[in-house]
């Protein structure tokens, strides 16, 4: 049947896609045929069958009913009892969309497309008028699942957390303003990284903010962290101290050459770059400190703010210069974290701006979510090198890990 099918697409005399295409009339078949199997079951007995007569509810024809699937909108013969009482479950009654077309507008909403985007897409995709409630009622469908992924069991101990920000603009007593978005990072001790959730920050004190999301943590099940790493953020190794007394707060290095390539010119920056290797590659803080300020005499006249940048972070820095390159090297690799802000960076940067902070949050919690699952899923993404590292953080951290 399937290669008489073809042999009439290939021949032109049947089309394949499109609203009157083969495609779309075998769904529609399909689906009648799966709802007629439906009500025999529901009934108890096969059409036509005399075991019907006097069972107190028959067939009562069919019902008229344009339902929208991932091919676009296909017009189907909904079947009925006399009594009222079928209740299919393969099309619900009072369903216009099927979970696919449904997952379809999640998919494109994940992807960072405006509410116009989406509709344009689907109309050009399916052939279908879709409203803009529609799609707003499809994506906050997603937010209670969303609600249940931020809330979610975590690991007793991580011996590495990053916390990282990006900025999202967000529509506040009718003023659009900045606001900081962050993302919480855990890695485990098999050495696998979580996404271990996003919050959005309130403007108010910082410690009191940070103390609220490091308790939500604390709540979920982590008892104790070994390193936090993180970017200077206000109020945070307070919170940290409180949450977790035996945390060392680490600032990222990735953060402070971040920091560094933005104060110089383009045609300096692998210069200045390089020039700073040695600060963060020392074996010791007093080899740190001499590279320091060499780096201060070479550089120091053009770029006065590099040198103020890691001056100010220093005691937040040098406890990174404390451990054996094996531990280094899995702090200092933040490639997760970068990739997982550039991923949010991507889907939030078309908006312009959020209408409200639930509406912020919904798209980069879904983002973050599918950013983690894409890449690893619940065993999250490994790093390279971790036994060595592992080895070496239960000498420095003797105690801590539970690895027993």
């Amino acid at each position: 049947m399937i290669d008489a099918v073809m042999a009439g697409v290939d021949a032109g005399g049947l089309e394949l896609l499109g609203p009157d295409g083969v495609v779309a009339e075998l769904t529609k078949r399909i689906l009648e045929r799966g709802l007629a199997e439906e009500l025999t079951d529901d009934l108890g007995y096969e059409l036509g069958d005399p075991a019907g007569r006097g069972s107190g509810n028959n067939r009562n024809g069919t019902s008229a009913k344009t339902v929208l699937t991932e091919i676009g909108a296909v017009d189907l013969d909904i079947p009925r009892d006399r009594n009222g009482t079928f209740d299919p479950k393969l099309v619900p009654t009072h369903a216009r969309r099927l979970a696919g077309f449904n997952a379809n507008i999640v998919h494109l909403y994940a992807r960072g497309l405006t509410t116009r985007d989406i509709r344009r897409e689907l109309g050009r995709m399916y052939g279908v008028e879709v409203s803009p409630t529609l799609i707003s009622r499809v994506t906050d469908g997603i937010v209670d699942e969303l609600n249940e992924w931020q809330a979610r069991p975590l690991d007793a101990v991580y011996p590495i957390m990053y916390i990282d920000a990006l900025v999202v603009k967000v529509r506040t007593s009718g003023t659009v303003i900045n606001r900081a978005a962050y993302l919480g990072v855990g890695v485990d001790v098999e050495g696998r990284k979580h996404v271990l959730g996003v919050w959005l920050g309130d403007g108010g004190e910082g410690a009191k903010f940070w103390l609220a999301v490091l308790t939500e943590i604390r709540n979920r099940g982590v008892t104790d962290v070994l390193i936090v790493c993180c970017d200077g953020l206000k109020g945070l190794p307070d919170a940290i101290e409180v949450t977790w007394p035996q945390a060392l707060v680490q600032t990222c290095v990735i953060h402070l050459l971040r920091a560094s390539t933005r104060l110089c010119s383009w045609k300096d920056r692998r210069a200045v770059t390089a020039a700073l290797r040695p600060i963060y590659t020392a074996p010791t803080v007093e080899a740190a400190a001499d590279a320091m300020d060499t780096f201060e005499l070479e550089w120091g006249d053009r770029y006065p703010g590099i040198v103020k940048v890691w001056r100010s972070a220093w005691e937040q820095f040098t406890p990174f210069l404390r451990f054996p390159p094996e531990i280094r090297k899995v702090v200092y690799t933040t490639n997760l974290v970068e990739s997982v802000n550039y991923q949010l960076r991507k889907i939030t940067k078309t908006r312009g701006h959020f209408p409200t902070d639930e509406a912020a949050l919904k798209l980069l919690r879904l983002g973050a979510r599918n950013i983690s699952d894409k890449r690893g899923g619940d065993l999250g993404t490994g790093t390279q090198g971790w036994q060595r590292a592992l080895n070496a953080f239960e000498i420095h951290f003797p105690g801590r890990l539970s690895l027993t």
